[in-house]
């Protein structure tokens, strides 16, 4: 079967509500106690981490002392999946500092948005120096969108061969993806046995973008490390809204309590690994403050949000318009 062929096919056959609510019995969970927050599994890595993870843009233009404050923070709150790329501005130039006295005890990822062998492997050792560490736990594809982005990857001399060689050298422990589109996610995990997927799974794209569940059963299938990015998300902007009170959000957020907790349990109602939170710092204290409340959705609350969902503006869909260019 062709690859584009193969892909429609993996999609078609499932429901786009099939996979929730999930049985969670396939990952391992591990509660830490009173004030800490739950772990679970990354996929077959035999990693354990924090359901809340600390996305790097967090300390995106903060000062150095703010940076440390919000990186303690944290560890005090039982995370230790820190994740970050180059495309954050000087995050990593403010992460590497803050986070160098817990590095030993922490699951650094990072990502890269160069689709070549040389340019990618240039970008990763630019990251390493930045980050003040000598290897990546994780190193993930970052944003992959397009199908010409996928060939190039997976091509010769493309950025699949950079991660490859840098595993062997011990600059890297795990392989990962990040994707911006369903069609993307899973021609590459057809192509390769990646260890973990990050990718959008939240209420909107899932229950009125039918994005998100192709991912899952799939990615749930090869046994990979799941992460969700955009728990947190409403949609997008309205047109003419005033974003400037959350300026490193290029979505609508969820901005009060009981909305950010939903999103968040909805994410953590399936069976994955850990979220990634919105990257403005109060929002990230307000998911903190609820780490101990992130239950499974009861029934009744899956068919309250599968009526909401319905009416959202996605941010993602699937087909998506973009994965043909």
């Amino acid at each position: 079967m062709k690859r584009r062929s193969f892909i429609k096919a993996a999609a078609a056959a499932v429901p786009a509500l099939s996979l929730f609510p999930a049985d969670l019995s396939s990952i391992i969970i591990e509660q830490q106690g009173p004030g800490k927050m739950e772990r679970r599994s990354l996929g077959r890595t035999g990693v354990m981490l924090s359901v809340i993870g600390f996305g790097g843009i967090i300390v995106m233009n903060v000062t150095p002392e703010e940076a440390s404050a919000y990186v303690k923070m944290a560890i005090d709150a039982g995370v230790n999946h820190f994740d970050v790329a180059p495309s954050y501005g000087n995050a990593e130039l403010m992460l590497g500092p803050a986070l160098e006295p817990y590095r030993r005890n922490v699951f650094l990822s990072c990502k890269t948005q160069k689709r070549t062998k040389d340019e990618a492997h240039k970008e990763l050792e630019q990251s390493l120096k930045n980050l003040r560490t000598d290897y990546f736990d994780l190193y993930q594809l970052h944003a992959v969108t397009t199908m010409s982005d996928v060939k190039t990857i997976l091509g010769k001399n493309g950025a699949l061969e950079a991660f490859l060689q840098a595993k062997s050298e011990g600059l890297i422990k795990y392989i990962g993806m990040s994707v911006h589109s369903a069609e993307a996610g899973m021609a590459l995990m057809e192509a390769y046995d990646f260890d973990t997927i990050m990718y959008p799974l939240h209420i909107s794209s899932w229950h009125a973008g039918s994005f998100g569940p192709q991912l899952l059963d799939m990615a749930h299938k090869k046994g990979m490390g799941i992460i969700s990015l955009k728990s947190m998300a409403k949609g997008p902007w309205p047109q003419g809204a005033d974003r400037s009170k959350y300026p490193k959000c290029w979505y609508e957020p969820f901005t009060s309590e009981e909305d950010i907790k939903t999103g968040m349990r909805f994410a953590l109602s399936h069976p994955i690994t850990d979220l990634m939170t919105s990257g403005q710092g109060e929002l990230f204290k307000v998911a903190l403050s609820l780490r101990d409340q992130l239950t499974p959705l009861s029934p009744g609350e899956v068919e309250a949000i599968k009526l909401k969902g319905a009416e959202m503006e996605p941010l993602f869909r699937y087909p998506s318009a973009d994965a043909g260019k």
